[in-house]
Formats: C-alpha cells, structure tokens, sequence
C-alpha cells in the first residue's frame, strides 16, 4: 500500500471536497479529491505509456503548485520514484545530485527546461510531460513494490559535506503520515495553509484540504502578509503550518480570525515570538524534527513552563517538548563513527536526565540510511536490530521527559573556560532582550556573539555574564536559505572571515 490508495479512499469518500488550492495568475484554482484522483491516474498512466518503469528515477524541478503533487502522486502510483533538488543549492550541487540519483528524466516548467540547459548532467536527460496516458481505461492499478520499494529521493544540502541522499520508501511515508497526523493533530474537513510541502503528502492522506501559500514559498519570511491574509480569509483556512520567518510575516499584517491552530518548526521557536503567535487566539504548538526524521518532538504552547523562562536565561536552551519517536542523549562525539554496539552498551553510554550531548532517534518515521550508504558511517549507529539516527543536533531531557535543544553539535564554541552550544547563549539573550537576533560563533579560537544592526550597552554586559567577552555588530545575519528561520553559521562564518 502507498499513499495514493489513502488519495483513493478519499477521492470515493468526499469527492467534492477540496483536497489542493493554489493561486495562479490572480485567481484561485481548486482541484477536489476526486478531480486529483482521476488527474494522477492520467499522469501514472503517460509515465507507463512513456517507458518509465517502477523504480526509476525522474527529477521533478518544479515550484510548489498544483502541478507538483499531481505529478508527485503520478509518480508514487506509477512506482516511479520522484527527486527532489532544491535550485537554491547552486550548480555544482545540481551537477552531484543528477550524478548521484542517476534520474531517467525530468520534469519542470519551462523557466526549469531552459534553466537544466546550464547544467550538463540535467541538460541529456529528456523531459516527462503531464500528458495523459492512452485513453481513460480502467483505472490504474498502483504500484505494489511492498513497503521497502522506494518514492521518493531528497538530498541534503552539503554545506558541511557532501550532500547525502535520503531515500524515503512507500512504507516510510505511511510511517511518517500516521507519525505526522497525531503530532499535527490532522482532521478531515480541516483547512490547512502551507508553505513546507513536504506536510500536504500528510494533509491529502488524513483527507483534509491543502491551500498553498500565495508566495514564492522558497522565500517564506518574504510573503506579502496582505495578500496571505485575504487567502486565508478567502478559503476559510482554519490552521496554518509553517516556519517562524512565514509567522513573523504574518504578525506585521495580523492573523485572520478563522485561524484556530498554529504549527511551527524547522528552526528555533524563542518563547517571545511564541507568545506573539498565541496572542492570536489560535493554539499553538511547536514541531522538531528533520528531514531524517518527521517529527521528533511537539510543544503545544498550552503545555508551557513558566519557570521555563528562567532556566533558559541561565542557558538551558530551548525547551521543544516531549518526544513522538524514541530518543537518547548521549556524550557528544559528533563526526566520529560510533560502532555497532549491543542494547546493553548503547544503554551504558546514555546520558541521564540532565546531561548535555548528542540527539540520537529511532523508530518508524526515521531514515536508517542514506543513498547507496554514503553518510550513514557517520549518521548512524546499528544498536542490536535497530538503527539509530544522529541528529547531529546538541540537547539534554529534563525529569519530565521534556527534550531541549541547545544547537548543532558542530558549532559549538569555547565561552570562558567551558565548551558551549549556539542556543545555551541565543535563547538566554533573546529571554532578556525580545526580539534580537544574533549568533554565537567561533572568532580567533573564542566564542563571539553576532549581533544584527545596533549593539547595546546591556547586550554587551549580559553577554559578558555568559562568558562570550567578544560582541560584534552586523548588519544582517544570514539565515538558512530553505525556512530564512535559522542562522546559516557557515555562510556567517565566511561573512566575518576577515576578522
């Protein structure tokens, strides 16, 4: 079974329903389950038609729309498997992806077609259209390659290696759908505002309506909050999930009324944009996870701490609530292998409650392996039967069994004479100064704190209490270019290279 047979069961169930919305040339295009089931079923059909066959690869170059999950969709009910690169990555990038994925086609608009002419790998592979397979026929049969058969292949980014590949299988999808719809807490019926794609695979299987930000959502804090705001109001949105640079858009216009559940994730969620987001009278929960692993962790804002606040001025990180799949802390040893060890080794090596390391996950909605292996000798560990994911990211669980997050493993720095985490120090700033953005980074050996624009007296002072004796104004930090929510440290670093 695949996700297209959950499209199925809905396109038989509520026909009429909406299940995608997109906004296209100013006006609104709507394509109901049914209308989606019988456009997948034509796409599946052509690709077969067309010679593609189960487990080969296409590349799928195309912006988020109504095409995209059409296509998606064919390609999981035909067996064909979709890849998915991320244009932001640069040429070289592109180059190694179609050199690593070994794709048979591609398909994208044609502002892609001409662009795959700069790109030598992507130029000799022939395009995949959206025609219709011969007839309308019986309807076609999805593909049954059995849970381990392949759907879908992302990469990485490769700013601190080589990208790795992520191949997530049909069994892994349902995994992480059933994973996803209890965290996110998703009703059929239900109207969902998105900018993170990866969620409207969950939203379409849990038979609720998937309404596509009006924005380039390759750009989610740079939305035009007016325009957003009519969608919802339009459509009757009744949730939003997305990253807190689309939110911080959102809160300079004001969130329409009709919005009664809010997530957010994919980068650090500061307990004052938080209570920002609450004061919109929606429920708000926070969601970890990772490409690797969806979710991880969930906050329902309604479970926050107030003394939470105080431990995160003594830098305790940021808390992002208990864990949806199992997790172990362990000292951190981030870039060395760690070898197969047994359950009674594994267990020797966690860290109790409180102690500080390495993020390690398992369990159903998390990746055992990347692309032909490259990567999991540094990314996995085999313990006994189970494989388990290293996050790479730093943090430590409380009595309570609440995980808090301190950061990437590999940015930590030296503060005085202790090692510390990236957000022991931003999470503390932003408590004592709302709003501020700034970075902890590695200056000369030493950690030094970036601050963008102004630098204050009392930041300066503050930051010499934590042990960072080094503060330098910046005009603007850089953020990661997929959620603009989370510091790029690397492009950071390069940007004060001179210093």
């Amino acid at each position: 079974m695949n996700l297209t047979e959950k499209l199925r069961e809905h396109a038989v169930e509520r026909a009429e329903q909406a299940a995608l919305v997109d906004r296209h040339r100013g006006r609104d295009r709507v394509l109901t389950f049914g209308g989606l089931d019988r456009q997948v079923d034509a796409v599946a059909r052509g690709l077969a038609d067309a010679g593609y066959r189960p487990g080969e690869r296409v590349l799928v170059f195309h912006p988020v729309s109504l095409e995209l999950y059409v296509f998606l969709l064919a390609c999981f009910r035909a067996g064909v498997v979709a890849v998915l690169a991320d244009p932001s990555g640069g040429r070289e990038f592109l180059s190694v992806v179609c050199r690593r994925a070994r794709p048979k086609g591609f398909f994208g608009p044609l502002k892609a077609r001409l662009f795959r002419w700069l790109i030598p790998e992507m130029r000799r592979l022939p395009v995949v259209g959206m025609g219709a397979g011969s007839g309308s026929g019986p309807e076609f049969a999805s593909h049954d390659g059995g849970d381990g058969h392949p759907a879908l292949l992302t990469f990485t980014s490769g700013s601190t290696g080589e990208p790795k590949g992520a191949v997530r299988t049909h069994g892994f999808l349902l995994n992480q759908h059933r994973a996803l719809e209890e965290s996110l807490e998703l009703r059929a019926g239900e109207v969902d505002l998105i900018t993170l794609p990866v969620f409207a695979l969950a939203n379409l299987a849990s038979g609720l309506t998937s309404v596509l930000a009006d924005g380039d959502l390759g750009r989610p804090g740079e939305v035009d909050p007016v325009r957003v705001a009519g969608q919802i109001r339009r459509l009757e949105v009744t949730r939003v999930t997305a990253a807190p640079a689309f939110f911080e858009a959102m809160l300079v216009g004001g969130m329409p009324g009709s919005v009664r559940k809010v997530f957010t994730g994919g980068a650090p969620v500061f307990p004052d944009f938080l209570e920002r987001l609450d004061g919109t009278g929606a429920e708000v929960t926070v969601v970890y996870g990772s490409t690797e692993a969806e979710p991880i962790s969930e906050l329902p804002y309604r479970e926050w701490r107030p003394e939470w606040l105080e431990r995160i001025a003594e830098g305790a990180g940021l808390p992002v609530g208990r864990a949806v799949c199992d997790v172990a802390v362990l000292p951190d040893r981030f870039g060395e292998p760690l070898m197969a060890m047994t359950e009674e080794e594994f267990a020797g090596m966690c860290l109790g409650v409180g102690g500080r390391g390495e993020v390690l996950v398992a369990g159903p909605q998390v990746l055992e392996g990347y692309l032909d292996g490259r990567g999991d000798e540094e990314t996995k560990v085999r313990v006994g039967e189970r494989v388990w994911h290293r996050t790479g990211d730093a943090g430590w669980l409380d009595d309570a069994g609440c995980l808090w997050m301190l950061g990437r493993c590999p940015a930590r720095v030296r503060a005085g004479e202790r090692m510390c985490y990236p957000l022991e120090v931003e999470a503390a700033m932003r408590v004592a100064h709302p709003g501020l953005r700034c970075a902890l980074v590695e200056v000369g050996g030493r950690g030094a704190l970036v601050v963008e624009g102004e630098c204050a007296a009392d930041v300066r002072d503050m930051s010499g209490r934590l042990g960072i004796e080094r503060v330098i104004p910046l005009a603007k930090i850089p953020m990661d270019r997929r959620h603009q929510s989370k510091v790029d440290y690397v492009r950071l670093r390069a940007a004060l290279g001179g210093e």
